[in-house]
């Protein structure tokens, strides 16, 4: 039996069952064919004011429920993700552009996200203070209401399971608004995960949705806290937004990423490292390495090297075996990404493998005589490009790696852990790997960026989930009316 069913989400949002947007539909297209893979719902502005009525009256009920029950829920939920792993793997494939590797990942991931947040549940939520008045003193989390989470296109499943599990499991009602063009597996695919799993309904709202939608959904006064994921630039407006409606807003946004390779790194070892971490899903990923610093006596063997590996990798559609990368998105970001490309060149830089593309296809790129001013060097590219740049001494590579605006993760490879150690403590970063590369998630994980990388670890781990979804309540108890002079 198939989690979806056409004839159910087709031109349709979810709001507990499925139904048409007063938005109309959008359709679902491929990237790898440009291929129409069907149509679903396009929330407007009405359709988010709906949703997000519908989910406080429904979120009432679902927070007093025990937590075993919403626990059982969110079991419930893993399990499905489990038994429809592989359709829900193809839906990343032909959706997102997803390699077989990232897309099979990529369910994993919203597999433990689930049970994780299972265990969420039945977490302690206060403590006992002391006070100086004969009384109990606690201080203890309740459910915040509704939640709005806004999720982006490249990892569509888990990048909206990272808060949409852990609210739900808290006692918070969700409105999803996944990106319009990963619809069905960033939106589609949960909702019908949570139905099977028997959420009751209206506690979870899907509407996919343009800039209508995420203006409403910021703006809706049924929604208290506001988790966006998304570039540096629209995650600005939605904390701007969020600040005049005096909510909440976790923002996860974009990075550029540095990996330091030292003088006593193993060069074969980086050499792969870098390539993962700058080519893994088309280095459409806020944590991949758009930065690799590498010390000038191993530049020239880690560039031979990582070049041979952007040569080697399979550019093509996902659904064929062997294939490595997938394609771009979509035209608008594959031109962005060569224009970044081509204005390097300009500045000097040297393009050693890659630089080219076929239709959103677009191979793995290594640019080396890379200089701090170079272009893909100082923004975001969000394509598989990686620069390479050297440096001399520590405080050359500590300098180079602080620079910018971003700080969402760093990679440090040495023969020394401790000395990477010394150097992670000089740059700001929400995240530190030491003898890796920069893209990693778990679920168990506190995960966020500093700088224009967002505001701190506000996703994953029982108390970073916790601070996101949950409000402190201060309650005192005493046993008798207490008596005034009045």
């Amino acid at each position: 039996m198939t989690l979806l069913n056409d004839r159910e989400w087709r031109g349709n949002i979810f709001t507990g069952a499925w139904r048409p947007a007063q938005g109309g539909t959008a359709p679902v297209t491929s990237p790898t064919t440009g291929s129409e893979l069907g149509l679903i719902g396009s929330a407007g502005a009405a359709d988010v004011t709906d949703a997000a009525e519908r989910a406080a009256k429904a979120q009432k009920d679902w927070a007093a429920r025990s937590f075993e029950e919403r626990a059982a829920v969110l079991r419930r939920a893993g399990a499905e993700f489990e038994d429809k792993a592989d359709e829900i793997a193809s839906w990343l494939r032909a959706e997102a552009g997803s390699a077989a590797g990232k897309a099979g990942f990529e369910v994993h991931l919203a597999v433990t996200e689930a049970y994780e947040s299972a265990a969420l549940a039945s977490q302690p939520t206060g403590e006992v203070l002391r006070s100086a008045q004969p009384r109990l003193s606690l201080a203890r989390r309740v459910p915040v209401g509704g939640i709005g989470v806004i999720a982006p296109f490249n990892f569509p499943l888990i990048l909206g399971m990272r808060s949409v599990a852990p609210a739900l499991a808290l006692g918070n009602a969700v409105v999803l608004k996944p990106d319009p063009r990963t619809a069905v597996s960033g939106g589609a695919v949960i909702a019908e995960v949570f139905r099977e799993a028997g959420l009751p309904e209206g506690v979870l709202q899907v509407l996919p949705g343009g800039t209508e939608a995420g203006s409403q959904l910021v703006a809706d006064p049924n929604v208290a806290v506001i988790s966006f994921t998304g570039s540096t630039a629209a995650g600005r407006k939605v904390g701007e937004a969020a600040g005049r409606h005096l909510k909440r807003a976790h923002l996860e946004l974009g990075g550029n990423s540095p990996l330091i390779v030292l003088d006593d790194a193993d060069v074969d070892r980086a050499a792969s490292v870098g390539a993962w971490g700058s080519f893994l899903h088309q280095g459409q990923i806020c944590m991949t390495t758009g930065r690799h610093l590498v010390h000038e006596s191993l530049a020239e063997a880690y560039v031979d090297k990582l070049a041979a590996k952007a040569d080697a990798l399979t550019v093509g559609d996902p659904d064929q075996e062997g294939v490595a990368l997938g394609p771009i998105i979509d035209i608008g970001q594959r031109d962005r990404v060569h224009d970044l490309v081509t204005r390097s060149v300009e500045a000097g830089a040297t393009v050693r493998a890659g630089g080219t593309y076929d239709a959103q296809f677009y191979r793995p790129t290594v640019l080396e005589r890379v200089t701090a001013g170079t272009p893909a060097f100082e923004e975001e590219v969000f394509g598989p490009v990686a620069p390479v740049i050297t440096f001399s001494t520590l405080d050359e590579a500590a300098e180079i790696a602080a620079a910018g605006d971003y700080g969402l993760s760093l990679g440090i490879l040495t023969g020394n852990p401790m000395r990477g150690m010394e150097l992670a403590d000089r740059i700001p970063s929400g995240i530190v790997h030491i003898n890796d590369q920069t893209v990693d998630d778990e679920a168990v994980a506190p995960f966020g960026g500093v700088g224009a990388s967002g505001t701190g670890a506000r996703f994953g781990g029982t108390r970073a989930n916790l601070e996101a979804f949950t409000e402190t309540q201060w309650v005192t108890m005493q046993s008798e009316i207490q008596r005034y002079p009045f």
